[in-house]
């Protein structure tokens, strides 16, 4: 191994999704680039996606499948089990962006703590939702996401001597709070100026969108104050409302 080409750990968290897992693991196991430690942590599926898993069990790296206490307990699992360079999620439904996605992104630069890039949308028969409307900014530091996520957890590499486990408090959210912990240790981010991921519209977060406002809220208050969230959740809820209204008269 040299510093040219580091070891990807690629986790995927999966429970019963028997219709996605498969597209998202081809999307690994195509990739060119030929150092990459694929984990999957299954939450002991019963509707047959752990049978599909295990037609591709010799080119995965570690399969554990067992009762989780949810996501980010799964997602913890993964970061103990990495031994990689590097640390990304690609959990099921979501897609490395094409087979040359990784490559690219270790040979836009060397030694970064962080890379990023652009996710497109899909919906959930992998037909294009166009950009997330949080586009990836040119630079990103840990202040980035006050106004919101602008790099979502498919789109970002990051170094694992500078992750953490996910904080469990937050059940929807922790992904934010997670990448902003990172990202304050990290001295070099890169963009990688192109799509890297696709991601699944419709998670929990969607679901559940009230208490995942409220964790998004709680974490931004605890990095960034709570004045400056307060301030800049009147920037979200007009850049909403804006992008809202553009897109209707868009639509008519």
């Amino acid at each position: 191994m040299t510093t040219a080409q580091p070891i990807l750990s690629v986790i995927t968290i999966v429970y019963n999704n028997v219709n996605d897992i498969e597209r998202t693991m081809l999307s690994v196991l195509n990739q060119t680039y030929g150092h990459i430690e694929y984990i999957i942590i299954d939450g002991q599926s019963t509707d047959g996606t752990l049978e599909i898993v295990k037609r591709y069990e010799s080119r995965i790296a570690k399969l554990m499948s067992e009762k989780d206490e949810g996501i980010y307990d799964a997602m913890n699992k993964g970061i103990a089990a990495a031994t990689g360079n590097y640390i990304i999620f690609m959990n099921s439904g979501d897609e490395f962006y094409d087979t040359t996605t990784v490559a690219a992104v270790f040979a836009s630069a060397t030694g970064a703590d962080i890379y990023y890039g652009e996710t497109e949308m899909i919906d959930s028969s992998g037909q294009s939702l166009g950009q997330r409307r949080h586009k990836a900014p040119k630079q990103f530091t840990w202040r980035s996401f006050n106004l919101g996520m602008s790099v979502s957890h498919q789109a970002i590499y990051i170094k694992r001597s500078l992750v953490e486990p996910y904080d469990r408090q937050y059940a929807l959210s922790a992904d934010i709070d997670w990448i902003i912990r990172a990202a304050k240790k990290a001295k070099m981010i890169v963009n990688v100026n192109r799509y890297v991921a696709k991601y699944l519209v419709g998670g929990m977060s969607k679901k559940k969108h009230r208490q995942s406002l409220a964790e998004r809220f709680d974490i931004m208050k605890r990095h960034y104050g709570l004045v400056p969230t307060i301030f800049n959740h009147f920037v979200i809820a007009f850049n909403l409302g804006w992008y809202w209204l553009r897109n209707r008269r868009t639509n008519d």
